[in-house]
């Protein structure tokens, strides 16, 4: 297939994929799914039974190696389940909120959280904080309300939230999807903080995984004991809980996710941990930003650096279509940069992970520049 605008090989990136979500999957991890993984190396894990080991172990140190890498406080479980965060949602309004909640809207997805809870039959109607794209919403002190809830980081926009507990006498739900292991947080501020792998820990989907605070497993538990709500099994945090704790989930895990995200989780803590990881993520889009600053045709759409995400940069272009250039990009090999699909703005979304590397971003750029000057000469 000829390729319309072939962009020098010296000025492309090492590996093309700059996906918010899926994202990189390091060489590391996939070298981990297909070796075989029992002491005698006859069998492999996949194809095995969860509820036995060496599967269940796979568990154990996952959840043994998020605890060390978010140093979280005693008390604190990691649970995990069936789904993704969409299903995570739809546990919290079953499992974590009691009467109420009020939530913080500032993208996509927070919105979806709020959706979910408004058509929960047992709820009351919930709170809403709501701010435009690419500004932000926090959450306030409500009375009647028993949990709060917001995204860390809103994947569609690239803003980025604080984490910090505003009340004692409610939970605080924080959907760290897609910064979780990009950014450092105190897990303290939290009482449910959940996330999926698909992201910063560069594995598939179809699990969810939550930092439950001792209050969060309490009302777990109160609720499972519930009589006026509806209450399945796969939506029950309790039933969850307890078997996480067990080393396994309810239903049949994906397994190949859960052996990516253990090597993924042994990487991160071996280059220094989250700190290591964070760092890594804010050199990579600090560049982003400060060479959109640097030209005519670009702009960071979050105007509030204190605002702007450190692993997902939003850029919006003038004069020049964004998706034009994604296209001749994704012709040689860059892909996954187009914006998110409902925001319908001319820009760029740009996903720089732990596992991606800063010298690819840095060619990335340059790889925008040449596209862009090449349209510009057949204008």
């Amino acid at each position: 297939m000829s390729i319309e605008f072939q962009i020098p090989a010296d000025l492309l990136p090492d590996d093309g994929r700059f996906g918010s979500g899926p994202s990189k999957v390091r060489v590391g991890q996939t070298d981990e799914i297909s070796r075989r993984n029992t002491p005698n190396g006859r069998h492999l894990i996949v194809g095995t039974s969860h509820r036995q080991a060496p599967v269940k172990d796979v568990v154990a140190d996952i959840r043994a190696m998020i605890i060390e890498l978010f140093a979280a406080p005693d008390g604190y479980e990691v649970a995990l389940g069936n789904g993704g965060s969409t299903a995570f949602w739809a546990i919290a309004a079953t499992s974590l909120i009691q009467h109420r909640s009020a939530h913080a809207a500032f993208g996509e997805f927070g919105q979806k959280f709020v959706d979910e809870a408004a058509r929960a039959p047992h709820l009351e109607a919930p709170v809403l904080f709501s701010a435009e794209a690419g500004q932000l919403a926090t959450v306030q002190p409500t009375d009647g309300v028993d949990a709060y809830a917001w995204p860390q980081h809103e994947t569609s926009t690239g803003v980025l939230s604080p984490v910090k507990r505003i009340t004692t006498d409610a939970l605080m739900l924080v959907d760290a999807t897609s910064i979780a292991g990009g950014i450092e947080v105190d897990i303290a501020q939290t009482d449910a903080y959940y996330f999926a792998p698909q992201k910063c820990f560069g594995s598939d989907g179809g699990l969810w995984l939550a930092f439950l605070s001792p209050a969060a497993q309490e009302r777990a538990r109160e609720l499972h004991e519930a009589t006026d709500r509806w209450m399945p099994q796969i939506l029950d945090l309790s039933i969850a809980l307890t078997n996480s704790v067990k080393n396994q989930t309810l239903n049949t895990p994906a397994l190949m996710t859960l052996l990516s995200l253990r090597n993924q989780l042994r990487w991160m803590l071996d280059i220094g941990g989250l700190e290591a990881c964070a760092a890594r993520s804010r050199a990579s889009t600090d560049a982003i930003y400060q060479w959109a600053e640097n030209r005519e045709f670009a702009m960071p759409f979050v105007a509030n650096p204190t605002y702007r995400s450190p692993v997902v940069a939003t850029i919006d272009f003038e004069g020049v279509d964004a998706s034009r250039i994604a296209s001749i990009l994704r012709d040689n090999g860059i892909v996954d940069v187009e914006p998110y699909r409902k925001l319908g703005r001319n820009q760029l979304r740009i996903a720089a992970f732990p596992a991606v590397e800063t010298s690819d971003v840095e060619k990335l750029l340059t790889s925008i520049d040449w596209v862009v000057d090449a349209l510009r000469s057949v204008v």
